[in-house]
């Protein structure tokens, strides 16, 4: 017996160490949880793949097309005096009061976008001004005329008469992806030409309460009183955006600013060159989102859809029948998720169209014809 175990205990022995060894190294042939950990390790990138040290080149692109703008404006300042304000003194003269005039002036900022002389602004720059000067890098000042401005996107054409203007080159505002690099080119605090640099930090912000129509490029490049109507290009000098508004408590840069899409910017300076204003699409109805408490109170939980708040009187809405309380579910080929998306949509169709509206009426769904009419100017419209 000895002897047997001596001759066949070492090939067990030896077995036995074999078989935990091929368990520890491959567990899962017997059942057990792999202790196996995945890493992706990054290839090892050349260095014509790094980014520039330098961003000279693009800016020596872009920078003699973003102009300094000064604007003047006369304004009327009573004398302060508090017997002027007295309903007793005034109702004996009136109006005719002293005042004094006094000069306000601004700074800002202008994108050079063709040879020919057409500039692209803020509105909140140029509105109101009397007399609006444009510095260029090169040295050379004229005045601009105002040919159109457009509040609801917050921008303005200018135009100026001087040859061999350096126009900008137009990026591609819809192909930007967060992370891109950017610079932003102006004149904050009218020091003069400055270019500072970041990065795209978010796409599409809207509903932030600047403009009637908001489909921001955030950056954190920063961005300073006078640099409104600058430039935001990209790492090859292009232009994808025109610098409007900050977020910021203390009223200089905090990494958070705002430029209009130049696709966006085009349009609108397309538009006012060839029609003086930027003719839109309008259905004279408000709009609120569907919250979930408002889809339980419809029996609608899960699904998406806008509700009429209000309805404009004589407006296209109204002449086609909807009214306060529709659901509205698709508006032509696209489902109404988001109010604003929508009423884009509608302002992006041309005036005189039909477009198809498919709403829920007390839980009936129902399909109405609308003709798309031209939104009025928002002073003069009425609602219900």
């Amino acid at each position: 017996m000895l002897k047997a175990l001596r001759y066949y205990g070492w090939p067990l022995l030896a077995g036995l160490l074999l078989a935990l060894l091929l368990i520890q190294s491959f567990p899962q042939w017997v059942g057990l949880p792999s202790n196996e950990v995945h890493l992706q390790q990054a290839p090892r990138y050349g260095i014509a793949q790094e980014g520039p040290v330098s961003y000279a080149e693009a800016v020596s692109r872009a920078a003699p097309a973003v102009a300094n703008l000064y604007t003047t404006k006369m304004v009327n300042k009573s004398s302060g005096h508090p017997l002027l304000e007295d309903p007793v003194f005034r109702r004996f003269f009136g109006d005719n009061l002293p005042k004094q005039r006094r000069m306000e002036s601004s700074l800002g900022s202008a994108v050079i976008m063709s040879p020919e002389g057409y500039l692209l602004t803020n509105n909140h720059v140029v509105a109101g001004a009397d007399q609006i000067v444009v510095a260029l890098k090169d040295g050379r000042e004229t005045l601009a005329r105002l040919i159109g401005s457009d509040p609801e996107t917050d921008l303005a054409v200018l135009k100026i008469d001087l040859k061999n203007l350096p126009a900008i080159t137009l990026g591609r505002s819809d192909q930007i992806d967060i992370g891109d690099v950017t610079l932003a080119i102006g004149n904050p605090f009218g020091v003069g030409q400055t270019v500072t640099m970041g990065i795209i930090s978010a796409t599409g912000r809207n509903q932030l309460g600047l403009n009637t129509y908001e489909d921001f490029i955030q950056t954190d490049a920063a961005i300073n009183p006078g640099n409104s109507g600058g430039a935001l290009v990209d790492a090859h000098g292009n232009l994808i955006g025109v610098n409007t508004a900050i977020f910021s408590k203390s009223g200089g840069s905090q990494g958070i600013g705002f430029a209009i899409p130049v696709k966006l910017a085009r349009e609108v300076m397309k538009a006012i060159i060839e029609h003086g204003q930027v003719i839109r699409g309008w259905l004279g109805i408000e709009v609120q989102p569907l919250t979930p408490e408002l889809a339980e109170s419809f029996g609608l939980q899960g699904r998406a859809g806008i509700l009429v708040a209000g309805i404009y009187r004589g407006g296209p809405a109204q002449k086609a029948g909807l009214q306060p309380g529709d659901l509205i579910m698709k508006i032509g080929d696209e489902a109404a998720i988001d109010g604003r998306r929508s009423m884009n949509q509608v302002a992006r169709a041309k005036p005189g169209d039909s477009i198809s509206i498919e709403v829920l009426r007390n839980g009936e769904p129902l399909e109405l014809t609308a003709e798309i009419g031209v939104r009025p100017p928002a002073e003069i419209q009425q609602q219900e």
